[in-house]
């Protein structure tokens, strides 16, 4: 990940909808088309050396790219480190403008950590996409096996069955284009020491591959806690709480809990693992968020053996 390496001058927070764009400097205010043209124009005048904005279901990717082409610097921000920030501030109402100043204060007092954005490669981005409309697909597979399964669902068998064969269908399409885009050259390496792990599948490993790219960069600590599978402490005084995970990317720890479970049924390398610490006395829910976080330290380690020995 890039930073910059001396504070910005000029900073600028964008706060994007669908249709417009609210820019800040921290005082002025101006807004702008979200379209192409009027972007580019705003951002050859605007002198900027930071632009700070926050995801907005894609409607951002247009300043981003924009702000790549003209080497500008710009921090897609984390929507709930900013909203904290934001309430640090004492504020509570919501609008675009308020919203635009804060981000351009947010990038002026926290420049030094914030990551630069950089374009994902294509085919890493398309098998994002991929597995995440998979998983969307998963989730209205459920919900409707349990609407045909629901008291008074007889006059609906035939609609359910349809819908559900449509689903099934879909994401069977899916599955094969994952298989397919996994096999190139540049995701190949990477996917084939993952499956090397017992009970780490091609759509577990894609899934793995697309939503943390970081997976062999990191260390120990820091992939378990992107992978949302840190325990972070509840302390206070002489109380010491129960340790929860939170945080980092929740999808993950859906992934990875079906390799986890694996391993609690005494199949794969980690099975013995698991059985220590339920024979310490550990929870079995406890053990295989240990389990969890085991697996994703080991391929983290893997990956990164692999790209030191390509170096």
């Amino acid at each position: 990940m890039a930073y910059l390496q001396q504070a910005p001058q000029r900073c600028l927070g964008f706060d994007i909808a669908c249709d417009t764009i609210t820019v800040s400097d921290g005082d002025g205010l101006v807004t702008i088309a979200n379209r192409r043209a009027p972007i580019r124009r705003f951002l050859q005048k605007c002198r900027a050396q930071l632009c700070v904005c926050e995801p907005t279901g894609g409607h951002e990717r247009i300043l981003l790219e924009e702000c790549l082409r003209l080497s500008i610097p710009v921090h897609r921000a984390d929507t709930r480190r900013l909203k904290a920030f934001i309430r640090s501030h004492g504020r509570l109402g919501k609008s675009d403008a308020i919203d635009a100043r804060l981000m351009a204060r947010y990038g002026r007092e926290r420049w030094q950590d914030l990551a630069l954005w950089q374009a994902p490669d294509p085919d890493r981005e398309r098998l994002r996409c991929l597995v995440t409309r998979r998983a969307d697909l998963l989730a209205m597979k459920v919900a409707e096996q349990n609407r045909a399964k629901a008291p008074g669902a007889a006059g609906l068998a035939a609609s359910c069955r349809d819908m559900l064969a449509a689903i099934t269908r879909q994401i069977r399409l899916l599955e094969a284009e994952i298989r397919k885009l996994v096999r190139k050259a540049g995701m190949r390496a990477r996917h084939a020491i993952l499956t090397a792990m017992t009970g780490i599948g091609d759509i577990t490993a894609a899934a793995l591959l697309a939503l943390m790219p970081e997976l062999g960069t990191l260390h120990r600590r820091q992939a378990a806690a992107l992978a949302g599978l840190a325990p972070h402490p509840n302390e206070s005084g002489t109380r010491v709480g129960y340790r929860r995970m939170r945080g980092g990317r929740p999808q993950l720890r859906t992934i990875l809990f079906l390799p986890a479970l694996h391993a609690a049924r005494g199949r794969g390398e980690l099975a013995d693992f698991y059985n220590r610490l339920i024979t310490n006395g550990k929870k079995p829910i406890v053990a295989i968020a240990a389990t969890m976080r085991k697996i994703i330290t080991i391929l983290n380690a893997r990956l990164k053996t692999i790209q030191y020995q390509q170096s």
